[in-house]
């Protein structure tokens, strides 16, 4: 039990550090209008901007636009490539992160300092990627799991970059760094070092600044939501620290005047390996903070097993009223009083002394040692879907907790949740099968979460209902619907066929995976059918059909094609603000959701 508080009190640790580097960057941050193409320098015809944009499946390195803007898109063909696209801007360390449509087959990429590039490519349905694939580390490093999405789909990257390091001489200190890397949400790459410029670069020499490069040469893409985050500020520093121990149990701050120390001295950073106490001590440092930018900056207390507080210009940041804190504050530049406590009481933790800042222009760090905790330390407890594969459990989905879900795991890659509560598919995903973790380290919460990239359906409510008018609203209570959940039956090769009862008709909903790994086929059969039965096969806050009949869903988030209708057109309605897909029911509908 101790050490599931522990590991819940390092994890609160690693939230507040991502909430508050998110709010303390926010002022480095450089959003792209995309009204027009001034940011990039010189750009070629093939780069143009968009109000909107559409793939076809059928068709390879064809993207269709729509006149306007807020989309950049590099338009090329067999007979006539491209040039790369330059940004006017040069930067060191870095975060990017953008949204990306690839056409079939298209092959792109985005090049750190025009130099390291991580590879944009049309992986589509690869179970096991290579280093050239989608998200590589290009002809480096393979991403840890292929979470692509299909052509025409927007999908999401995210790029923490550290630049190389040079002395006063020139000589590189220290190589270019990949720190994190983010693909549809999943993490792929985490702090892979750079000897040297990837394969492609616009130069083989390394730089401390240079521009940001989108390969134009070989494929049609387009990209959006681009936000760039420079990090070329100097941190803060500290000076003339002294440390003071006293020894005894503190529950709040103390009057230091009426305390005679342990033992006192000065030192060369904040820690705790100083203290000779194991417990019921309190540790003071006093000094001087030098900001050399001035802004709005973050700060993360960490105190396991005890208490502490923060104050920066004889101002409290953080107050000493509960284990670890944050707190932010506006600093003019210069020097000023810095005082920082941590109390220790608790007998079950070590003596573990952690702060971490963020400010403008500055990526958070660590201002202690490296005696601090750093997130979950527990080893995750993941199923893997080597077989079909069925896991109950708790499932939670935003703003909702699925209490009688059951997730199949397929050895395509591809997965969903179903709501036995509902009779409806809540989520699929691409990737890793699932993360156990909540579910069964220690007491454990019940829940498991998926542990790839995931396409959720919103709120789960009813597949099936009857309705009396196209106009009538769809519900989530079951009354008079008479569902009686049938458990499942497994095939020959262990996938479930879900049964239920519903207005006195027998339903079965089977869910396949595509060998192809490109989506998840989904066949509903209704024994004696209700009048005026309907399915809501998709809800967002746009659908729209394609030509050949293909529906795309949500901003292009997925698309669903109707196999099997039995004859029925499918219904587009707009209802309590959102656009839904429905089909009449007869006896048998299928559908396949691609992603």
């Amino acid at each position: 039990m101790l050490f599931f508080i522990i590991l819940k009190r390092k994890m609160q640790w690693t939230l507040m550090a991502a909430c508050l580097l998110a709010s303390a960057t926010a002022q480095a941050q450089l959003t792209l209008p995309l009204t027009d193409l001034s940011f990039f320098k010189a750009p070629a015809a093939n780069w143009q901007l968009a109000g909107d944009v559409w793939a076809d499946l059928n068709q390879s390195n064809l993207l269709t636009v729509k006149n306007g803007t807020g989309i950049l898109v590099n338009l090329v063909s067999k007979t006539k490539h491209g040039e790369d696209l330059f940004t006017s801007i040069e930067h060191g360390d870095m975060d990017l992160e953008l949204d990306y449509l690839m056409a079939k087959g298209s092959n792109s990429g985005i090049y750190l300092q025009g130099r390291y590039e991580v590879q944009l490519l049309d992986s589509w349905g690869i179970a096991i990627p290579k280093a050239v694939d989608n998200g590589a580390i290009y002809d480096r490093n393979a991403p840890r799991q292929n979470v692509s999405r299909a052509p025409g789909l927007w999908q999401h990257l995210k790029i923490s970059f550290q630049a190389p390091r040079f002395d006063a001489n020139g000589r590189k200190t220290d190589n270019a760094k990949m720190l994190r890397i983010e693909l549809n949400g999943v993490l792929i790459h985490e702090g892979i070092s750079l000897a040297g410029p990837t394969g492609g670069a616009m130069g083989d020499n390394e730089v401390a600044n240079g521009p940001l490069r989108i390969q134009g040469d070989h494929g049609t893409v387009a990209f959006k939501n681009i936000s760039i985050t420079k990090y070329d500020k100097a941190r803060p520093g500290l000076s003339n620290l002294h440390y003071t121990v006293y020894e005894g149990k503190f529950n709040e701050e103390p009057d230091f005047s009426e305390l005679i120390p342990k033992f006192e001295g000065s030192a060369e950073m904040i820690s705790s390996n100083m203290v000779q106490l194991k417990n019921e001590f309190l540790v003071r440092y006093t000094g001087k903070l030098q900001v050399n930018e001035a802004g709005e900056y973050a700060f993360n207390l960490s105190t396991p097993g005890g208490k502490g507080f923060l104050k920066i210009n004889d101002k409290t940041v953080i107050p000493m009223d509960q284990s670890d804190g944050e707190g932010k504050i506006t600093l003019p530049a210069g020097s000023m009083p810095f005082e920082l406590a941590y109390a220790k009481f608790e007998d079950w933790a070590q003596p573990a002394l952690g702060l971490s800042v963020a400010g403008p222009g500055i990526r958070e760090y660590s201002a202690s040692d490296a005696n601090t905790p750093g997130g979950d330390v527990v080893d995750p407890i993941l199923v893997n879907a080597t077989n079909n594969t069925l896991l109950h459990s708790f499932m939670d989905i935003p703003g909702q907790r699925i209490v009688h879900a059951v997730s199949v795991g397929s050895p395509t890659k591809l997965h969903y949740t179903y709501d036995m509560e509902k009779g409806n598919l809540v989520q699929v995903w691409r990737g890793g099968f699932l993360d156990a973790t909540p579910m069964w380290h220690e007491r454990g919460d019940g829940s498991s979460r998926p542990a790839g990239s995931v396409v959720l359906f919103g709120t789960s409510s009813f597949f099936l209902q009857k309705l009396s008018s196209q106009q009538q609203a769809w519900s989530t209570d079951s009354a008079g619907t008479g569902y009686r959940p049938k458990g499942y039956q497994l095939d020959k090769e262990d996938r479930p066929a879900f049964r239920y009862q519903l207005y006195g008709s027998n339903v079965v909903d089977a869910m396949v995976a595509l060998e192809n790994g490109q989506g998840i086929k989904r066949e509903i059969t209704v024994k004696g059918p209700a009048q005026n039965l309907h399915a809501l096969l998709a809800r967002g806050k746009n659908i729209e059909l394609l030509p050949g009949g293909l529906y795309i869903i949500d901003d292009k988030a997925y698309y669903i094609q109707v196999n099997d209708n039995g004859g029925a057109q499918p219904i587009l309605r707009t209802s309590g603000g959102q656009q839904e897909l429905l089909l009449p029911v007869k006896e048998k509908i299928t559908y396949t959701i691609l992603f």
